[in-house]
């Protein structure tokens, strides 16, 4: 079995010894790296490329978010996961924008931890429950006659996948569609909605009942 490679960034010692010591007993996940702050995590991430990250949003020399966007540039092929003190619905939208595909905090769970890292290694969105319902505050998801309805099944599986943090090729893959067509399809869908962002694909999908903090199928 090959186990998932993780690399881990938060400011407080304590902290990164009881995540290491967390995933170290977890026989398909493998920890190549931890950093203290900002900048020596995306040196970390560059250095490693890792699966998946774990970072914290409040760190010196480079918050969180600006990390996430760094990482989303110079390595698009690591996943994301915030693991944060923060509930507000604020940092979890920028961090979705930013690029994060997992947001967890600190009080969740240990297991959750774990989960969230398989989750989002698979392709898939994980959301902490206790913050989730922050991620539908839009313009895009107010009342009104169900949009979902004006969407062709096909436009809806690519907009769904596309929620679930997957690229237009891994789509393409899935649904055996040219990446060309998957473009189309999901141009299509986010003109019928009148959604503007990333962001607002996760927080309409997170109202559909698309994510539910599980992998896509």
């Amino acid at each position: 079995m090959r186990r998932l490679r993780v690399a881990l960034a938060d400011d407080h010692p304590i902290v990164l010894a009881g995540i290491r010591a967390l995933l170290g007993g977890t026989p398909d996940l493998e920890v190549v790296g931890h950093a203290t702050d900002g900048l020596a995590a995306l040196e970390l991430v560059r250095a490693t490329v890792p699966d998946v990250a774990v970072i914290d949003i409040s760190m010196p020399g480079l918050n969180g978010i600006e990390l996430a966007k760094r990482v989303a540039r110079d390595c698009p092929v690591v996943r994301l996961v915030a693991l944060t003190v923060h509930e507000d619905g604020a940092y979890l939208q920028q961090m979705l924008a930013a690029g994060a595909r997992g947001y967890l905090l600190k009080r969740s769970a240990a297991e959750e931890l774990a989960r969230a890292i398989r989750a989002v290694a698979a392709g898939g969105v994980f959301l902490d429950p206790a913050v989730a319902g922050k991620a539908l505050a839009s313009p895009a998801t107010t009342a009104g006659p169900d949009p979902v309805a004006v969407l062709s099944p096909r436009e809806e599986d690519v907009l769904r996948h596309t929620a679930q943090g997957l690229s237009n090729k891994e789509i393409g893959s899935r649904l055996e569609i040219s990446t060309k067509t998957v473009e189309t399809y999901k141009a299509r869908a986010v003109e019928k909605l009148g959604l503007l962002s990333r962001s607002d694909i996760v927080r309409y999908a997170a109202r559909r009942g698309w994510l539910d903090g599980a992998v896509s199928p």
